[in-house]
């Protein structure tokens, strides 16, 4: 193993969730177009087999940290990559929905074992105090996913199971790449540094409220990951090769997440939500709206595309900073609330798409987006502190729990040794 940088480690983080999160899970909203028509699916078993990966990766974040602890960083990604390879030529060799099915399912797990077995490197070769903006560089590493698909999808001209097979050894590069630079260990912890504050239940508190956030932003975005191409495809209001426009949109809007979820967790998050909530639901009502304006319909997918990205960044931070020292806690609650979101919002969204038509479909899920943003003056207040020496103690982060708890009783507010509490 070699010693990487926190710079680098992070731009490593990024390369493979491009291909955990990008090609092998929200890729597939771009092939769905050439998938259904080949399989001869319909749109509530599209809104299934779109869940299913979502459903999977949940069952594997459940059990990553206890993967990642016993098989350490290394070992647990080469794992993820592994399942991974197997899914993504799954679904290139797929002849019907059962193997289709089976090869997302599989992407799923790949999705659920890789950023815990990253985190847990990043534990070991990453500065505490630089631990949320890697984690969020690191996060934007799915948009660069996105656009490598999109090229793919353009020059294959349809032939998804090429651009799944080519998927595949990628992910296998991934496998060898990390088994290079990854760590072997999960953690490094000195002797003398004391252990991460006891979870106490107003951090469960506030820990739900995220997650419940995080659970409704999944319900919401699924119509776009999804049926966004679809839709402007089964309406003839696009070609199918504009699809790719949509989807390259979304990539490179969604570079900027990384740097809106950093300057939201040290300003003000829950106005920073409500705006991309608010931008989120415009994105949806725009393109049903607007299908076969590819203007409107890019512009949409931009949109799109920078909220989801902050909003996610955004949570991973705000996990991170709500529970420092516990990473396999944090943020790993949030990322499962978006992806049961996710898997709830698929195949809802897929039987309205049937009965309503997608304008209608789309409009209800823009609906409850702006209700979710209207509720963001309940998101989680933060607390701001300060460097942590790299030994790892935490005394001060205990300390500033300690200190924001008596505030939040109706204590005066008191400067603690390692930050200031604020609202």
């Amino acid at each position: 193993m070699r010693q990487l940088s926190s710079t680098v480690y992070a731009l490593f983080g990024a390369a493979l969730v491009a291909i955990s999160y990008g090609l092998a899970r929200f890729a597939f909203g771009l092939f769905v177009p050439p998938i259904r028509d080949d399989l001869a699916l319909a749109s509530d078993v599209v809104g299934v087999i779109g869940a299913l990966p979502l459903v999977s990766f949940v069952l594997a974040a459940l059990v990553a940290p206890l993967v990642a602890d016993r098989l350490g960083a290394r070992y647990a990604a080469m794992l993820a990559g592994t399942v991974g390879v197997g899914g993504l030529a799954l679904i290139s060799r797929a002849s019907d929905a059962l193997l289709l099915g089976a090869g997302v399912f599989a992407c799923g797990i790949f999705t659920g074992l890789m950023m815990p077995a990253l985190t847990a490197g990043m534990q070991a070769m990453v500065d505490r105090s630089m631990h949320g903006r890697t984690s969020s560089v690191m996060n934007a590493g799915t948009s660069i996913g996105v656009m490598v698909a999109v090229p793919v999808a353009l020059f294959l001209a349809g032939d998804w199971r090429l651009a799944y097979s080519g998927f595949a050894v990628l992910a296998a590069l991934g496998v060898l790449a990390a088994g290079i630079w990854l760590p072997a260990v999960s953690r490094i912890t000195p002797a003398d540094a004391a252990p991460p504050p006891p979870v106490t239940a107003l951090q469960w508190w506030r820990l739900s409220r995220l997650s419940l956030f995080a659970f409704i932003m999944g319900f919401v975005s699924a119509a776009y990951w999804v049926f966004a191409p679809d839709l402007v495809v089964a309406t003839e209001a696009l070609p199918p090769a504009a699809t790719g426009a949509l989807w390259l949109a979304v990539g490179l809007a969604g570079l900027g997440g990384a740097a809106v979820a950093d300057l939201a967790d040290r300003n003000n998050p829950a106005i920073t939500q409500a705006l991309m909530l608010m931008m989120l639901a415009a994105s949806l009502s725009l393109l049903a709206a607007s299908p076969g304006q590819i203007v409107l319909a890019v512009f949409s997918a931009m949109v799109f595309g920078l909220a989801y990205m902050s909003l996610t960044g955004l949570y991973l931070m705000t996990g991170i900073r709500l529970l420092p020292g516990r990473l396999s806690l944090g943020p790993v609650l949030p990322f499962m609330a978006v992806a049961l979101g996710q898997a709830a919002g698929s195949p809802v969204v897929g039987v309205l798409v049937g009965y309503l038509g997608y304008t209608d479909a789309f409009s209800l899920f823009a609906v409850l987006g702006i209700i979710a943003a209207l509720l963001s003056p309940l998101y989680p207040r933060l607390i701001d502190y300060g460097p942590v020496d790299d030994g790892g103690d935490l005394t001060g982060l205990q300390a500033a729990y300690d200190q924001q708890l008596r505030d939040e009783a109706g204590e005066p507010l008191q400067v603690v040794a390692t930050g200031v509490l604020r609202e």
